[in-house]
């Protein structure tokens, strides 16, 4: 049977023509290769005089070879910045290790054009282990530092985006109620990823005044997504009943009625009265909240309840609260819990959280929440999760 008839002939046959025009290639002269490189090669002397150079990197440059070889130093090659990183950082480096690789610098054409490279230098010593020469090699990184910027340009934006997102997830501003102090704070733990923490304060028809934080399960935009629609049915679950336990029920009927898959938060949702300062409180397996007594005592509020969107049946509980002068109410979102103390071997706990508590009364809204602030920024990598927090003074 003919080669081109049987299994496989073809393939054969072809592999053995490949091997023919690839085989001469293999045998290339050494100088060419060393000239025609796709990197830049250079040697100097140990002060930096360029003793030999490839004719890849002197294309790049523009240069002749007498203009560069016994004529210019290394550095010279390079940009202002570069040339003075070079000679503070680069050269004591070598002097030390021998080698230094990975380096991201600048050299300048003949023509003024800025390539950005990335060098890789080592010495080569006699058997004394005096330096003899710096053999350097010199990548061209234009694509790479291209990348870098549209990967920095990306992310620019997509915080931007994110930045903007979280806006409208939070009150502009909160509005003024007669007889009390108000404040909030976010604390955003990743610039680029929207977070699914979330407060209000808004006035109900009957005079009253409604309130609610929380936190959404996740991050990015799905959690947006619960987030944007947890506000809206808080909201509008008020107008038509203002009682707290019946609008976590509503919540937790629309979150739960859900075919894309389980949405879930944890939330407080309360209603003020303006006339007694009376707070009343529905927890749907929320943080507690603390209560911060002008006589110096501060205590948590225990609401408890279900996870809110888990189960359609879930169930929640409510407690009141008065506000006497000086009294503050102070809401917030687990991430001050939950922060790592101690080099991330604990958590900050409630525990802690309360005598923290206990040293800020007596205070007022607005003082409370620029503490916990400073608390936040204090605990630096340790706060890894976004935390929001909602205070009320009388």
């Amino acid at each position: 049977m003919p080669a081109a008839e049987r299994p496989g002939g073809d393939r054969a046959g072809d592999r053995r023509v490949r091997r023919r025009r690839v085989s001469p290639l293999l045998d290339d002269d050494l100088v060419e290769l060393y000239e025609q490189a796709p990197c830049g090669y250079l040697s100097t002397l140990p002060d930096g005089t360029i003793v030999k150079v490839n004719a890849t990197l002197l294309g790049w440059l523009g240069y002749d070879r007498d203009e560069v070889v016994g004529r210019k130093r290394f550095p010279e090659l390079l940009t202002v910045g570069s040339r003075i990183y070079h000679e503070t950082h680069v050269a004591p480096l070598l002097r030390m290790q021998g080698e230094v690789g990975g380096l991201a610098l600048d050299v300048v054409a003949v023509d003024g054009t800025r390539l950005p490279v990335l060098v890789t230098s080592a010495v080569k010593t006699d058997a004394d282990g005096e330096p003899l020469l710096i053999r350097i090699t010199v990548f061209d990184a234009r694509d790479r530092r291209a990348y870098e910027r549209e990967l920095l340009r990306a992310r620019q934006e997509a915080e931007r985006l994110a930045t903007t997102l979280q806006r409208t997830l939070l009150p502009p501003t909160l509005p003024s109620v007669p007889g009390l102090d108000i404040a909030a704070y976010y604390h955003h733990a990743s610039p680029d990823e929207v977070g699914g923490d979330f407060y209000d304060l808004f006035p109900l028809a009957d005079g009253r005044w409604g309130l609610f934080l929380g936190d959404v399960c996740g991050k990015g935009a799905p959690a947006a997504a619960v987030t944007s629609l947890t506000r809206y049915t808080l909201r509008s679950a008020a107008v038509y009943d203002p009682d707290p336990l019946a609008v976590l029920t509503n919540l937790n009927r629309v979150l739960s009625h859900n075919s894309d898959g389980p949405r879930f938060c944890t939330v407080i949702f309360g209603v003020l009265d303006p006339d007694d300062f009376v707070v009343t409180l529905a927890g749907g397996g929320h943080t507690s909240p603390l209560l911060l007594r002008d006589d110096g005592v501060a205590e948590y509020v225990d609401v408890g309840g279900q996870l809110v969107g888990v189960l359609p049946d879930a169930r929640f509980s409510s407690a009141s609260v008065r506000l006497g002068p000086g009294d503050t109410l102070l809401l917030y979102t687990d991430g001050i819990t939950e922060a790592r103390t101690d080099a991330g071997r604990n958590r900050f706990g409630e525990d802690a959280l309360l005598t923290f508590a206990t040293g800020l009364t007596p205070t007022t809204a607005s003082d409370a929440v620029v503490a916990v602030e400073t608390l936040l920024k204090g605990f630096g990598d340790g706060l890894d999760d976004d935390t929001a927090v909602l205070a009320l003074s009388r």
